[in-house]
C-alpha cells in the first residue's frame, strides 16, 4: 500500500468509529470505555464479556450496537432451564405433503452476525459449553453436520458478579475465548441526571444503523494490517510470561498470588486490540502504550488467583498493575 491510501484508510477508519460511537452514544450515557472495549472487540473478530450489577445498561449496550450496524441480530437469555438445543438449534421432524416425513435442521439463536448471551453466568455449564465451538471456530456442530456461521460473528455476553445468587462461573476455557471483560462501572451523577432526562420523558432517542457488514469486515481488514514493532511484540510476551508464577522472571505478586497466568490467547488480544487502538490514535503502528492501554481488558479473565490470593480479596487488575510496573520496555 501507498502512503498516500494508508492515511486514506486510516481516515476512514477514524471516521466510520467515529459515526458508530456517536450513533450508541445517543442511548448509552457515558461509559466511554466500556462502549471503545466494546467496538474494538467488533472489530478485532474478538468476544466480549461486560460484567457489572443489573440496571447499568449492558443490554441497552448491546442493542444500540446492533441498531447502529446492518447486521443480524439475536438475544438469548440465560436461565438455569436453558438448554444447548436452545442455543444453537436441533434436528426437528418435518412432514412433507405426501405425508412422509424427514428431518431438517431448525437454526437456533446462535445463527445471527451479533448475539447477546444475556446473563450467560445464571444457565448451567453444560449450557455455557455450547458457546464453546461458536466462539472459536465460528461454527456449530449438530448430530454429525457441522454449520458455519455468518460473518462477521461477534459474541456480547453479560453477566452479574459472581457473588450474587443464582450464578455459575464460566468456565476457564470459555472465558479464554472472549478477547475482553470489561467491569461496567456505576454511572456518575452528571450521567444519572442524563438517564433521567432521556428516560422519564415521552421523547426517546432512537439508533440508527450507520455502518454495514462489508464496512465492519473493512475496518478489521485494515486493523490485521497494521504492523507491529519486534520490541513492541516482546514487551507485551514478557508481560504475558510475567502472569506465569512458574516463569524464572516473574514478579513477586505473580509468584505469591498467581495460581495459572494467561494463555497465549493473551497475547494474542493484546496485539489485535493495540492495532486498533493505535488506528483510533490516528496512527498505522502499534507503541508500547498501547499495549498498556488494553492491557487490562485483555488479561484480566485470564488470571486464576491460587487460595491466598483470593483469601486476601487481591484483584487481578492489582496483580495486572504490579506486572505493569515490574516489566519494562526495551529494545
Amino acid at each position: 500500500m501507498s502512503l498516500q491510501s494508508v492515511e486514506e484508510r486510516v481516515v476512514r477508519f477514524k471516521t466510520d468509529y467515529g459515526l458508530l460511537r456517536e450513533e450508541i452514544g445517543k442511548v448509552v450515557v457515558g461509559q466511554d470505555d466500556i462502549v471503545e472495549g466494546v467496538i474494538i472487540g467488533l472489530v478485532t473478530g474478538g468476544h466480549v464479556l461486560l460484567e457489572g450489577v443489573p440496571g447499568l445498561g449492558k443490554t441497552l449496550l448491546v442493542r444500540s450496537l446492533a441498531d447502529a450496524l446492518h447486521l443480524n441480530f439475536s438475544r438469548i437469555q440465560f436461565t438455569p432451564d436453558l438448554m444447548p438445543a436452545d442455543v444453537v438449534g436441533t434436528m426437528v421432524i418435518v412432514p412433507d405433503k405426501d405425508g412422509a416425513k424427514s428431518f431438517e435442521f431448525q437454526p437456533g439463536p446462535i445463527f445471527a452476525n451479533i448475539v447477546l448471551a444475556d446473563e450467560v453466568n445464571r444457565a448451567t455449564p453444560k449450557t455455557q459449553s455450547a458457546m464453546l465451538e461458536a466462539m472459536q471456530e465460528g461454527s456449530v456442530t449438530v448430530g454429525k453436520n457441522t454449520r458455519s456461521l455468518g460473518r462477521p460473528f461477534f459474541v456480547l455476553a453479560t453477566q452479574n458478579p459472581l457473588e450474587m445468587e443464582g450464578t455459575y462461573p464460566l468456565p476457564e476455557a470459555q472465558l479464554d475465548r472472549f478477547l475482553f471483560k470489561l467491569r461496567v462501572p456505576f454511572p456518575d451523577r452528571a450521567a444519572l441526571h442524563t438517564i433521567l432526562d432521556r428516560t422519564t420523558t415521552f421523547e426517546t432517542p432512537e439508533v440508527q444503523p450507520v455502518l454495514t457488514a462489508e464496512q465492519v469486515e473493512s475496518m478489521r481488514h485494515l486493523a490485521l494490517d497494521v504492523p507491529v514493532a519486534r520490541h513492541v511484540q516482546d514487551y507485551a510476551i514478557r508481560v504475558v510470561q510475567g502472569t506465569h508464577p512458574t516463569y524464572e522472571d516473574a514478579p513477586k505478586v505473580t509468584t505469591r498470588y498467581v495460581r495459572y497466568g494467561s494463555s497465549p490467547r493473551g497475547a494474542q488480544a493484546l496485539i489485535l486490540a493495540a492495532k486498533v487502538r493505535a488506528l483510533l490514535d490516528g496512527r498505522f503502528n502499534v507503541a508500547v502504550d498501547d499495549i498498556r492501554h488494553v492491557l487490562k481488558p485483555a488479561l484480566r479473565h485470564r488470571i486464576i488467583l491460587n487460595f491466598e490470593g483470593e483469601a486476601e480479596g487481591v484483584a487481578q487488575d492489582d496483580v495486572l498493575d504490579e506486572i505493569m510496573g515490574a516489566v519494562r520496555e526495551g529494545r
